[in-house]
């Protein structure tokens, strides 16, 4: 009987790692903050970008592709060191950040944001810091999930098409003739029912557009000596002209199902490595720490405050370096924090409570260090531990801003289910994931 019950708490376990994509709401989170993180970054830096990625940098364009021909990274900034191809380039990826934020076309704008981060960052890799290296493994993980089922505009889409493909079904009224009598029926549209829907051509425009990019660059050898990046980028193109073409002439075939499990598989599997890199984070820098000196001693946290390039608030920097209780309470408090945090993950009540104190750190080292950009990466890579629950209480808090702000009904997009819309998730049901809620 137990081996039963064991098998059978198997079989569900392996139908809803296949069936569903885990962790919509914090998969959303996810791709919001680092888009905006990034875009942020972007439009403060747009008078600097010269200096830290284009012609004007002092790490010189002769001097990167000297590198980069031995590191092997990928950076679309070494196909031409003209001025021009720098400002599309930079462009593009501040264009690819905002869009992604929003979540329209997730799937093809996420691989513009990835190239467009790896463009800049292998560009000039002195410039970074420890967020732009998060920034930087997140926006490969992104390509991989299914961020765009809720909180985007990809969903207000689909559930539009799905309200469309509902008053399609009905029948119409007494003598009304009814659409596409003449010959195949036509869509119905949610907002007018009298008028067809219009097929998206959108997305096949963007596909086809991204795809002459994608032959070029493999024919020049642009992307990059490794045998991976190619690959990944081959896959996800062909793979979606696959998607759409299913989801047109067969949307209810095995074929289709074979690549919703395929889909879901990837994103589920992306959101543990985004867990496990989170966790391998604080784990690292909270062992670190502990070898420390001045972490043992309790004074670590006093040194940065009497740094005048980590002191945008220097009277409140003073006061807090001035308490040597404060100092150490807080030095001690962030090496715990860190190093207890990956083994709190499967006790939900103490993992919401470290997890609330690590995102208050981060907006103190924000604050106080003035480092907004870093702690931003962070807390986004913080929110795929978030509870669900707070989610949607967070998701409706905002909607009800909305409303008061503008003064009319909105109403925020929920996950979307399967239709023949471009992603068509299933919706998550039953008990809150441990991890991510």
């Amino acid at each position: 009987m137990s081996t039963l019950s064991l098998d059978r708490k198997l079989a569900r376990a392996v139908q809803r790692v296949t069936s569903t994509a885990l962790g919509p709401y914090q998969s959303a989170v996810i791709r919001i903050g680092f888009s905006a993180t990034y875009l942020l970054f972007l439009l403060r830096e747009i008078p600097n970008r010269h200096e830290m990625y284009g012609p004007d940098a002092p790490w010189r364009w002769d001097m990167a592709r000297e590198l980069i021909s031995g590191n092997q990274a990928f950076t679309a900034l070494m196909w031409s060191d003209s001025t021009v191809w720098f400002e599309i380039v930079y462009a593009v990826a501040l264009l690819s950040a905002a869009l992604l934020m929003v979540g329209w076309r997730t799937r093809a704008v996420s691989v513009l944001f990835m190239v467009g981060v790896l463009s800049l960052q292998n560009r000039s890799i002195f410039m970074g810091d420890g967020g732009d290296n998060v920034i930087h493994l997140m926006a490969i993980y992104l390509v991989l999930t299914r961020c765009g089922q809720v909180w985007s505009l990809d969903a207000r889409r689909a559930a539009r098409t799905a309200r469309a493909a509902g008053l399609a079904a009905l029948p119409p009224p007494v003598g009304a003739e009814a659409p596409g009598q003449a010959g195949a029926p036509a869509e119905a549209n949610a907002d007018d029912p009298a008028r067809p829907v219009r097929r998206d051509a959108v997305g096949p425009v963007l596909w086809g557009a991204l795809g002459l990019v994608l032959i070029a660059a493999t024919l020049t050898d642009g992307l990059g000596g490794t045998w991976w990046f190619p690959a990944l980028l081959w896959i996800l193109w062909v793979g979606q002209g696959l998607w759409w073409i299913v989801n047109r002439r067969a949307p209810h075939s095995e074929m289709r199902t074979l690549l919703d499990i395929v889909a879901n598989l990837a994103h589920n599997a992306t959101l543990v490595v985004i867990m496990a890199e989170v966790c391998v984070i604080y784990a690292t820098a909270g062992w670190y720490k502990v070898q420390g000196s001045r972490w043992q001693d309790g004074t670590a946290l006093y040194y940065p405050l009497k740094l005048d390039y980590f002191a945008p608030w220097p009277v409140m920097s003073d006061i807090l370096a001035s308490s040597g209780v404060i100092v150490m309470l807080v030095s001690y408090g962030t090496v715990i924090v860190q190093v207890a945090f990956p083994f709190t993950l499967f006790n939900r009540k103490v993992k919401n409570v470290l997890l609330a104190v690590m995102i208050c750190e981060h907006a103190g080292i924000a604050l106080l260090l003035g480092l907004p950009f870093f702690s931003m990466a962070m807390i986004a890579a913080d929110s795929v531990f978030l509870p669900t629950v707070f989610l949607v209480w967070l998701g409706d808090r905002v909607a009800h801003g909305r409303r008061l702000l503008f003064g009319r009904k909105v109403k925020v997009p929920g996950q979307r289910r399967s239709t023949d819309a471009e992603e068509a998730p299933k919706q998550v049901g039953g008990e809150g994931h441990t991890l991510v809620g």
